[in-house]
């Protein structure tokens, strides 16, 4: 068998293990099989990786055919590249250091055994996801990935709120899906394939702002705002934090919703023919990246804040794919996925040392207790908030750098959301380790470090965001930009059908001014928040007590509310219609009425079933009289037309 395809095999089979036995197989057997699966899959990527780099081209897997209708013809088939090899390692690598940091968290779960497998099935629909060769292959892992989250943040189901939240978000992933299944339909349509490369042969005829291109790109991308969690179809993420923390980690913010921008780099042949899509994908991530950050500023949840984080930080991958930064959004991916695997793993630390408390605001003075959590969450912190050389810096400098080009009203509110972002992080920073301890007593006795199974994971991620950022060196730093290389092969369909493609017209000036710009306002929110939250020592509010902008910003601008409003409360109330009404009082007495009629025709024939041999013979007597009777009647009857024609005529 093919390396390539034991890259899913083994999480598969990780799933089928656990996943059947997990009533039976021992806790110790658990975690090992669990972690293995993820880490044989993350060492066959590495095998995967140097047999690509020997041949320098495009590896395709055919495993049988699939589906043969008229002239479409789709097989199950893998696809290596330069793209889903870089996804493959983010997904084994940063998987593996979950599972493991997993192994500590639940270890008191009694859902252990189910747990791990649900991670592995998860891990199979992601790589599944990436490796397709074909949009068929990606949508039944884009599925597979929505449904594994389903179970993943409800996986706590005794509580119905967090029931509530699994629901949210597989509902609102299902409108997006919708769109994602028309455009597959589209691209039938025009190209009488799925298969990338043929596709993305034949899409490099046809000319710029081709309106089939524009509605096949758009509807693609409508499935990328539901699992990539954009303006409006983002709301469910940050309930998504009902879920255990390494499902925060591994789901929400290193893979799954990073989905949306494997898509539209996978398709970046079909996005540079559509700029209308472009432009509205880059002012849809604007506005998401605001609306999440200025959200993110008054929450108290520990997670809810890195939630709100996230889908501010895809908004800026999604303006860096708006501008046709395509490698600049993608780098972004990589960077996210250390420094906020990092956050939500460290996130998790936190809650377990206070016993399952997420409040910062009954948190402080974490610093001396829980160290390797403090200094790898600032770490984390310090990537994010974009400060050189850690590695969101250099992603998301990237990107800025492209928007000032693009639009310069769009730089100026991704700058804004770039200092909101810095500001809410260290103030979730400062309000966590630093000051005096302001939750009970028995929590700061039972206040402890995590155990080695989890530190171990945020030492790594640590190191990559750290240095993650170095694959992608400015212009005018004169060093590699190692992912820009390697990447691109991936693009020669975009320059093919936009000579302008990949070009920048940026002076060195203008880039040393656009970055030390940025990195000055980052700074600026790091002072401003030590100044609020140290130097002042201002604690939290209660969300209940604030007024003004800050309640409408910690109520989350009452989306929420408003969604129940204009699409839940109607359909429920269109449903009590179709209940008490069509159902009850039309189908239901159809059905009944069928019943009611079959009932009264068998009754009626029971009276017939006498058991009386003379009342049997009766019977038969009067019906074979009435058969001849009949057939007599039907003879005089002809006879009689016969005579009245002839006499007519």
């Amino acid at each position: 068998m093919s390396l390539i395809a034991l890259i899913p095999l083994f999480p598969l089979i990780g799933f089928l293990i656990n996943g059947l036995g997990y009533k039976k197989i021992p806790k110790a057997i658990v975690a090992p099989v669990g972690i293995g699966a993820a880490l044989l899959s993350f060492i066959t990527t590495v095998l995967v990786y140097f047999q690509f780099k020997a041949d320098s081209q495009t590896i395709i897997q055919p495993l049988f055919d699939w589906i043969t209708v008229g002239g479409l013809n789709i097989s199950f088939a893998f696809q290596i590249d330069q793209l889903s090899i870089i996804m493959l390692f983010i997904i084994t690598g940063v998987g593996t250091l979950i599972h493991l940091y997993s192994k500590g968290y639940m270890s008191h779960d009694e859902g252990y055994g189910k747990f791990f497998a649900y991670l592995n099935l998860f891990l199979f629909s992601m790589l599944l996801l990436v490796m397709g060769a074909n949009y068929l292959i990606m949508f039944i892992g884009w599925e597979g990935v929505g449904l594994c989250s389903y179970l993943l943040i409800g996986f706590w189901n005794k509580r119905s709120d967090f029931g509530d939240a699994a629901r949210k978000a597989f509902i609102m992933n299902r409108v997006g899906d919708l769109g994602f299944l028309i455009g597959m339909f589209l691209i039938i349509r025009q190209f009488g394939t799925l298969e990338y490369l043929s596709v993305f042969e034949q899409a490099q005829g046809l000319e710029m702002g081709n309106i089939s291109i524009m509605f096949i790109t758009f509807c693609l991308f409508i499935g990328a705002m539901g699992k990539s969690a954009q303006i409006p179809l983002f709301t469910w993420l940050p309930d998504a934090m009902a879920g255990p923390t390494p499902v925060s980690a591994l789901i929400h913010a290193a893979t799954m919703v990073t989905s949306g921008i494997y898509m539209v780099v996978r398709s970046n042949v079909l996005y540079t023919l559509s700029p209308d899509t472009l432009e509205f994908i880059a002012w849809i991530g604007t506005l998401t990246a605001l609306l999440a950050a200025s959200i993110a500023l008054f929450q108290n949840d520990i997670k809810k804040v890195l939630a709100y984080s996230t889908v501010s930080q895809l908004g800026y991958m999604f303006i860096g794919l708006g501008v046709m930064a395509y490698t600049s959004g993608f780098f972004h991916v990589i960077t996210h996925a250390f420094f906020k695997a990092l956050l939500f793993l460290g996130a998790g630390s936190v809650i377990h040392a206070m016993s399952d408390e997420q409040d910062i605001s009954k948190m402080g003075g974490l610093w001396s207790k829980i160290k390797i959590t403090a200094a790898t969450f600032l770490i984390g912190t310090i990537a994010i908030s974009g400060l050189p050389p850690f590695a969101g810096f250099f992603s998301k400098d990237e990107i800025l750098a492209h928007v000032f080009e693009h639009n310069k009203a769009m730089w100026a509110l991704a700058m804004i959301g770039s200092f909101m972002t810095a500001f809410y992080m260290f103030r979730l920073f400062f309000l966590t380790f630093t000051g005096k301890f302001r939750g009970t007593k028995e929590q700061e006795d039972h206040l402890h470090e995590s155990p080695s199974s989890m530190t171990i994971p945020l030492i790594v991620l640590a190191g990559l965001s750290i240095i993650g950022g170095f694959i992608g060196f400015p212009e005018i730093f004169h060093l590699p930009h190692a992912l820009a290389d390697f990447l691109s092969p991936l693009y020669d369909g975009s320059r093919a059908v936009n000579p302008e493609f990949g070009l920048v017209h940026l002076s060195h000036s203008t880039e040393w001014m656009l970055m030390g710009f940025s990195v000055l306002l980052a700074a600026l929110a790091l002072g401003v928040a030590w100044f609020i939250y140290v130097k002042k020592e201002t604690q939290p509010a209660d969300p209940s007590q604030l007024g003004g902008i800050k309640k409408v910003l910690a109520d989350k601008y009452y989306l929420d509310e408003a969604y129940q409003l204009a699409f839940v409360k109607p359909v429920e109330k269109a449903s009590q219609f179709f209940y008490s009404t069509i159902d009850k009082k039309a189908i239901d007495r159809v059905v009944e009425g069928t019943g009611d009629l079959t009932s009264l025709l068998n009754r009626l024939s029971t009276k017939l079933q006498t058991g009386s041999t003379g009342f049997y013979i009766l019977v038969m007597s009067i019906a074979v009289a009435a058969i001849l009777i009949l057939n007599m009647g039907t003879e005089i009857a002809d006879q009689f037309f016969s005579i009245f024609n002839a006499q007519t005529k």
